[in-house]
């Protein structure tokens, strides 16, 4: 009689982490010029709260933007022609198109009032981010950071020097995608971890070899941490705690597609 073979062994599946979304709201509007290391930290105090090992601080770039006085006067602002006659159609401010036309290199689409860019730094996303909203009521708009990676890691080092930890820092916006609707939140800058984790090689729990598998966890985290920073709740700022996340000098470029490999530019 042929003898039964034993049950074949898999290998334990790593358990899925529990995360936590905590808000770090601030009261007092952040102006050029000043500390988002003081301010967050002040407000982490306020809530009884401090920063952990293993902890990662999602940022809205809003803030980071005011503090680095990305501010645009609207008055100063001188539209061409161009924008003037587009803005004129749809209603819009042509100031505010003007501003989006300098801060792109290209533009993807101009189309039913949509004006889709690609920003210097590489974003594809409405008016190069230049926004009005949760600002001063209008008479500003604020510009992207110049560079969000440097932001980022700016943040990471006076945070450090303050608490002594190394918490990896992702600055976030809000960008539409194509075919579907609603707005999510993107990382635009990170300092201190991976924003890419490659599974590519590892097999799943039926044995099969991945291949493709390259996910793209800053913007998670990112998407994670906009439920708990709406536009409208004054929380500007998210720790994420519980995230097994790669350290590493990461970059945001490495998010970014290129073009030779982009199937629909």
């Amino acid at each position: 009689m042929r003898r039964a073979q034993p049950p074949r062994k898999t290998k334990p599946t790593r358990a899925c982490p529990e995360l936590r979304l905590i808000p770090v709201p601030l009261q007092d509007e952040i102006h050029p010029g000043d500390s988002l290391a003081d301010k967050l930290l002040a407000a982490l105090r306020q809530r009884r709260l401090r920063l952990q090992s293993g902890d990662i601080l999602i940022v809205k770039h809003k803030i980071v933007s005011k503090s680095e006085a990305r501010l645009v006067d609207l008055a100063t602002i001188q539209p061409s022609t161009e924008s003037i006659a587009w803005a004129k159609q749809y209603s819009l401010d042509a100031r505010v198109i003007e501003l989006a036309l300098r801060e792109s290199r290209a533009v993807i689409r101009r189309k039913n009032g949509v004006l889709i860019t690609e920003t210097h730094h590489g974003f594809l996303c409405a008016n190069s981010g230049v926004d009005v909203s949760n600002v001063n009521g209008g008479s500003h708009a604020l510009l992207l950071p110049e560079d969000p990676d440097r932001s980022a890691a700016s943040l990471r080092r006076a945070l450090k020097r303050r608490t002594g930890l190394a918490v990896p820092v992702i600055i976030t916006d809000s960008f539409g995608r194509p075919w579907r609707e609603g707005l999510t939140e993107f990382a635009i800058g990170i300092a201190g971890m991976k924003p890419l984790r490659d599974d590519r090689g590892r097999r799943d729990s039926h044995g099969y070899k991945l291949r493709a598998s390259v996910e793209a966890v800053a913007d998670e985290l990112a998407c994670a941490a906009g439920l708990v920073c709406g536009k409208l709740n004054r929380a500007p700022a998210c720790i994420v705690r519980g995230f097994r996340y790669d350290p590493g000098p990461g970059q945001v470029r490495d998010l970014l597609r290129p073009a030779s490999t982009d199937l629909f530019r």
